[in-house]
């Protein structure tokens, strides 16, 4: 592949900036974009060379758009692309709005889908391959109590991972999946204590996964190492599930 350039949503806490702070400590170049702008410089003040910061929401295809555009002009056409931004919020199904579902859905499935919509036309066109690394949920492959509609939406993650695996490959562009179990971030230490403790206490492992150690796979997928891997999905859930 050609010099290294990463687009890493959602990259203002948690896994999607322990995923841009990995890119950048390999030397690679970062467009660390989030929602909260403000969280996205803290993230690139680690590494100013090289990560630029950019703001964007992934649920507005027009404010993706604009992402697209400034990271072509400022940085160039990146040939990783990695879909961390995600959002859910744990109830029972029968309490949820129709616009919590909307919001779900818009941010954790119509994101990736705008994000890859915008930025692999210019992967195409640069002739070079290149990656696309989606953050789903193990919640997306075998369900969760209280997430039923997150688990939904990254259970659609993880088939359009599969079927744009099969429409790229002719362009020599992987596309990859990575789910996380219970991971220590800011979105999980939101959720309610006796639900967290369940958690950690039905990981096989008896703790929560770190966000650098869900950064490993992504690292992975977008390596040399994996050049002939794609449409493939990997759970980093202490064992958590082990689905087939």
């Amino acid at each position: 592949m050609s010099t290294t350039i990463a687009l890493v949503t959602g990259a203002g806490s948690g896994i999607g900036k322990a995923i841009a702070l990995a890119f950048a400590a390999q030397g690679d170049r970062v467009v660390a974009a989030d929602l909260d702008l403000v969280a996205a410089e803290t993230t690139a003040k680690e590494f100013p060379d090289l990560i630029t910061a950019l703001p964007v929401d992934v649920a507005d295809r027009n404010r993706v758009d604009v992402l697209r555009d400034r990271t072509v002009a400022e940085v160039g056409v990146p040939n990783i692309v990695v879909n961390a931004a995600g959002w859910d919020r744990t109830d029972q199904f029968l309490n949820a709005t129709t616009e919590f579902a909307e919001k779900v859905v818009a941010i954790n499935y119509l994101g990736p889908v705008h994000v890859c919509s915008a930025f692999l036309p210019g992967m195409i066109e640069a002739g070079n391959g290149g990656r696309v690394i989606n953050l789903a949920s193990d919640a997306g492959r075998v369900g969760s109590s209280g997430e039923s509609i997150y688990a939904g939406a990254k259970g659609g993650v993880i088939a359009l991972t599969k079927s744009l695996a099969r429409e790229m490959a002719r362009y020599g562009i992987s596309v990859n999946c990575v789910c996380p179990g219970p991971t220590d971030t800011p979105l999980f230490q939101a959720q309610d204590e006796k639900l967290k403790a369940a958690l950690i206490k039905a990981i096989p492992f008896r703790r929560l996964a770190r966000p650098d150690e869900v950064a490993a796979p992504v690292l992975f997928f977008a390596s040399e190492s994996a050049s002939f891997i794609t449409g493939q999905v990997i759970s980093v859930s202490g064992g958590l599930t082990m689905a087939g």
